[in-house]
C-alpha cells in the first residue's frame, strides 16, 4: 500500500525533482556536502534524498527574502489576504493527497492527516478575514487639541522552524499570517518530514505566479540544524518562529535574544487531565485514549498524565484499559486503525528508555510496555499505562511516546490543580468535572497554570480561532488565532498635534 501511495504522491507533485531550496516559484537543489534520506516510519519505504542547502544559499535566501518584502508590504492587506484565499482553495483541492503524505512521513492515522490539511485550510481562511481587521487603538491625549493612536506595520522577514510531528500545519500557522501582515516567510522544515514541506510548495506555487507575488515572499530551505542556527543568527530575521524541544527552544531564545530579535516559542507539554468525583465518564474516558495515543503520543499536546481521585481510581483504571484493548495498531493508510508508528527508532529508544526508568522510580506498569515486531517496521510500540507519582523524574519529562501516568489523589480539588501544575512545562490542560465549583477554579487564577485550560474535552485539537500556546519552559510564545497576530507586525504608537502651539507631556514647562 505504501509503494502505491507514494507512487501516487510523486505523480501529482513532481517535487521540482526534490530540490532543495525553493524561493516562491523558482527552484534550486541543495548545495550542502550533506545529503539527507527520508523514509516512511511505517514500512521503512525510502521516499526519497535530498542534497541539503549550504550556508552560502542560505545567505542568499535571506537576502532575496528581504527583497521580497520590501515589494510585498506595499501591497495592501486586503490584496495580501486574496492571495492567502487563494491558497486555501489550492489546499482544498489537493487535501485528500496531502494528507497522505502526512501520513506517509510522519506516521500519523489518515484520519490525523487530513485533519492536518484542514487545519492549513482553516487558518488561510482565518488570516483572509484578518487582512481586513488589522486595527489599532485611539486614545484620548492629555494635551488638548492632539490625538493619539496605534497602528501596525509589517514586520520583516519570518523564520519559521517546524517540528515532524505537524509537518505542514504549524508552518502555515506563521505563514498565513506572517503573509497578510505584510511579512516574507522563509520555512525551514524537519530533517525527518521534507517532502510534506516540498509538497505545500509546489501546492501554492501557481497561486504565487498567477498573483504576481514577488520572488521571495515564500522561502523554503531543507536544511539541518546548522541551518536552523544560521536562520536564528541574522539580524536580518526580526522574528523567528520555532516549535520543537524545550532544549532546542532554549539555545533558540538565547540566540535571537542576544541581537535583541523576537521569538515565538512553541515546546514541550506534560500536560495533564483532572478528574474528579463529578466526571461525566462516558466524555473522559474517550477524550482521554485520544489525548494520549493520538498521533502515537506525539504531540506537544498530547495527555501524559492522568490526575484521578482515589475514590474513582478503580473504576477509572478498569475503564481507560478496557478501551487500550481495543485499540487498533497498523498501517496509518489504512483507516482501520487508529494508531500508527512512532517516527523512528529513535523515537522507540525513547519510549524504551521511559519505561524502565519509571519502573525503577517505582512505577507499576499497567499496560503495554512492549515494541510490536511483527508489523511492517520497528516503529510500533504498545500504548501504555503506568500508575507513577508525579514527582517521579521520568513523570516530570516529556516522553514523545503513547505512555500515560495514573496518578491518585484524595477527593480535594486544590491537591489536584497543585498536581497538574507541578511540572517545569505549562502547554495543556484539561478537567473533567459538571460541577461548575470545580470547573470555575480550574479556569481561576488558583487554577491551571497553562496557555491551554479546557472543561470537559481533552489536552489536544486545539481550534485555530484561540491563541495556541503555553507558559513556563513550554516557551511563552502564541500562534494561530485571537490576537497572534501581533507578534508578527511592529507596533507604532502616533500622536498629533492639529492646534496652534505646543504643549508638552505631564505639564512640563520649556519656554525659550
Amino acid at each position: 500500500m505504501t509503494k502505491d501511495i507514494l507512487n501516487k504522491i510523486a505523480t501529482k507533485f513532481s517535487f521540482k525533482n526534490q530540490y532543495a531550496l525553493c524561493t516562491g516559484t523558482s527552484w534550486n537543489n541543495g548545495e550542502g556536502k550533506q545529503n539527507i534520506t527520508s523514509y516512511s516510519p511505517i514500512d521503512g519505504e525510502t521516499i526519497g534524498s535530498l542534497n541539503l542547502v549550504s550556508a552560502k544559499q542560505v545567505e542568499n535566501i535571506i537576502a532575496t527574502a528581504n527583497k521580497g518584502f520590501e515589494k510585498w508590504r506595499t501591497w495592501t492587506a486586503p490584496a495580501r489576504g486574496e492571495v492567502v484565499r487563494q491558497i486555501g482553495n489550492a489546499l482544498r483541492e489537493h487535501k485528500h493527497v496531502l494528507g497522505e503524505l502526512v501520513t506517509l512521513e510522519m506516521g500519523k492515522s489518515l484520519q490525523e492527516g487530513l485533519g492536518e490539511v484542514q487545519e492549513m485550510i482553516d487558518i488561510c481562511d482565518f488570516a483572509t478575514g484578518l487582512s481586513r481587521q488589522l486595527y489599532g487603538l485611539s486614545m484620548h491625549s492629555e494635551r488638548p487639541q492632539h490625538r493619539m493612536y496605534e497602528q501596525y506595520h509589517p514586520l520583516g522577514v519570518v523564520g519559521v522552524i517546524s517540528a515532524f510531528n505537524f509537518p505542514v500545519a504549524v508552518w502555515a500557522w506563521n505563514a498565513m499570517i506572517a503573509l497578510v501582515c505584510g511579512d516574507s516567510v522563509i520555512w525551514k522544515p524537519s530533517e525527518k518530514t521534507p517532502f510534506c514541506a516540498l509538497a505545500c510548495h509546489c501546492i501554492i506555487e501557481d497561486v504565487l505566479r498567477k498573483n504576481n507575488v514577488p520572488e521571495g515572499v515564500l522561502n523554503l530551505i531543507i536544511g539541518d540544524q546548522e541551518t536552523g542556527k544560521l536562520l536564528t543568527e541574522n539580524t536580518n530575521i526580526p522574528l523567528v518562529s520555532a516549535t520543537g524541544s524545550t532544549r532546542m527552544g532554549k539555545e533558540v531564545a538565547k540566540t535571537v535574544g542576544a541581537r535583541l530579535g523576537k521569538t515565538i516559542l512553541e515546546l514541550g507539554g506534560n500536560n495533564a487531565i483532572i478528574l474528579t468525583e463529578h466526571t461525566d465518564l462516558s466524555l473522559a474516558i474517550p477524550a482521554i485514549v485520544f489525548g494520549a495515543v493520538g498521533t502515537a503520543g506525539q504531540r506537544c499536546t498530547s495527555t501524559r498524565r492522568l490526575i484521578i481521585p482515589e475514590t474513582i481510581y478503580e473504576l477509572v483504571k478498569e475503564k481507560i484499559i478496557h478501551a487500550y484493548k481495543q485499540l487498533s495498531i497498523g498501517n496509518p493508510l489504512d483507516e482501520n486503525y487508529l494508531v500508527g508508528p512512532l517516527i523512528d527508532e529513535d523515537a522507540v529508544d525513547q519510549y524504551k528508555n521511559a519505561i524502565e526508568s519509571v519502573i525503577k522510580e517505582g512505577g507499576n506498569l499497567l499496560y503495554g510496555g512492549e515494541v510490536i515486531a511483527t508489523l511492517q517496521s520497528k516503529n510500533y510500540v504498545m500504548p501504555s499505562i503506568v500508575e507513577a507519582k508525579n514527582h517521579f523524574e521520568t513523570v516530570q519529562k516529556e516522553t514523545f511516546a503513547p505512555i500515560l501516568y495514573f496518578i491518585k489523589y484524595s477527593s480535594d480539588i486544590y491537591e489536584a490543580i497543585n498536581i497538574q501544575n507541578d511540572v517545569k512545562q505549562g502547554l495543556s490542560s484539561s478537567i473533567f468535572s459538571t460541577n461548575i465549583r470545580e470547573t470555575e477554579l480550574f479556569l481561576s487564577h488558583q487554577g491551571s497554570d497553562c496557555g491551554i485550560a479546557n472543561v470537559n474535552i481533552g489536552t489536544s485539537g486545539a481550534e485555530i480561532g484561540g491563541a495556541f500556546g503555553g507558559e513556563k519552559e513550554t516557551g511563552g510564545g502564541r500562534e494561530s488565532g485571537s490576537d497572534a497576530w501581533k507578534a508578527y507586525m511592529r507596533r507604532q504608537t502616533n500622536t498629533i498635534n492639529y492646534s496652534h502651539e505646543l504643549p508638552l507631556a505631564q505639564g512640563i514647562k520649556f519656554d525659550i
